[in-house]
């Protein structure tokens, strides 16, 4: 069964070609500019030399035609035709409170993600284009959606809710959703895999860091918490978002600045986190550069960050009642040693202890904590795709 997995972003759409009878890789690619001047397609078969593919990509839908025909042709594709797709698994951004699973994509689920486009609206749109034009280019082929907010639907309503009146949660669902879920349940399963014990038996800390960071607390397989809310701008100080802030903070710069409910929102997701802070960058590789060049902001911003991670790792220790492990994953958890030494360092009182010569890796699984540590720490590479890849498989599979 070969199933292709695509997230579409609102001018780009990522995708793999997954064999699921061994789970390898066939093909990945990028299509991007949609709808832009210089659109592009990059494909990537496995075993050949990549391809570029320069081409006037006006929406999704001719995005997708792009990327069927390179998965089909006679040079670089990697299957003979569209008929060896049996299903397409798509990354959903925001599911709401409507789904805790993955779910075979129908009218009424397609009702339903419309409903929560006021939720993720830089998000839920382009995930839904990408479900029409794959419905348009594929018609009969089955579809799933697969939800980055669907595994924190577990977290209990102490958690879940905010203190405001009941009332916003009632008829507007304003609640703590969380994102990265996918990625979240992916490293919780690998890491007790790893360590030969079962998920249900751990208490288990994952740290999402990337320019868009999160962190979980899971017990017994389950998210009983998680530190993005309403929508991905709460919670860890980010590439571009400003983590959770005093909310009071808004009427007052909107009163100051003189800005808009849109400007206000543009200032906390695209101008503030790290970028913000350093005023270098919002790559911690440029950060961390800058840092050692001696830039005090470009420090000041590490150290906010590894601070909030510290902080939340320690909160989250008190709602699961101890950790047994704590995962680094994501581009910034997998790569980068001095992140993971500076946050780590700062947890001894838990009983961590990180080994400097384990830390050495970057985008390894691999157990990165010194010999005799209380709380084990590992290094996980996430793998969103195969999560989407296996859900679908499990999905279609069971389709009479």
């Amino acid at each position: 069964m070969k199933v292709l997995v695509v997230n579409c972003g609102s001018s780009s759409i990522k995708y793999q070609l997954v064999n699921m009878n061994d789970e390898s890789v066939l093909a990945k690619g990028l299509v991007e500019r949609i709808g832009l001047d210089g659109s592009v397609l990059t494909h990537q078969p496995e075993g050949k030399d990549k391809v570029i593919i320069n081409a006037d990509i006006s929406d999704h839908s001719i995005g997708i035609k792009l990327v069927i025909e390179a998965l089909t042709d006679a040079k670089h594709g990697v299957i003979a035709s569209m008929k060896e797709i049996a299903a397409v698994g798509h990354r959903i951004v925001h599911g709401g409170e409507k789904f805790a699973d993955s779910v075979l994509i129908t009218p009424d689920v397609m009702k339903a993600l419309e409903e929560c486009i006021e939720m993720a609206p830089l998000h839920n749109p382009p995930n839904i284009m990408g479900v029409n034009a794959c419905s348009k280019i594929m018609p009969g082929v089955p579809q799933v959606a697969v939800f980055d907010t669907a595994f924190h639907q577990t977290m209990p309503k102490e958690a879940f809710l905010y203190a405001i009146p009941y009332e916003a949660y009632e008829k507007y669902g304003v609640r703590r959703y969380g994102f990265h879920g996918t990625s979240h349940k992916f490293v919780s399963q690998q890491v007790a895999e790893l360590m030969g014990k079962k998920l249900a038996d751990l208490r288990i800390i994952t740290c999402h860091l990337g320019n868009g960071s999160s962190i979980a607390a899971i017990k017994n397989g389950k998210c009983i918490d998680t530190s993005m809310g309403f929508t991905p701008l709460d919670g860890l100080v980010m590439g571009t978002r400003s983590g959770g802030i005093d909310p009071a903070i808004l009427p007052f710069l909107m009163k100051k600045e003189k800005m808009t409910a849109e400007q206000i929102d543009n200032y906390l997701n695209k101008k503030s986190g790290v970028l913000g802070i350093s005023g270098v960058s919002s790559d911690f590789r440029d950060i961390e550069e800058a840092a050692n060049a001696g830039n005090e902001r470009a420090a000041l911003a590490l150290d906010m960050f590894a601070y909030r991670v510290r902080k939340y790792v320690g909160s989250y220790v008190a709602a699961i009642g101890g950790v047994d492990v704590i995962v680094f994953t994501a581009g910034l958890g997998e790569n980068s040693i001095t992140m993971r030494e500076k946050i780590c360092n700062g947890l001894e009182y838990l009983g961590t202890r990180i080994d400097p010569v384990k830390n050495n890796i970057r985008g390894k699984a691999q157990e990165i904590s010194a010999d005799g540590s209380e709380v084990k720490i590992f290094v996980i590479p996430t793998n969103e795709e195969l999560v989407i890849a296996r859900d679908t498989k499990t999905i279609c599979g069971n389709l009479a």
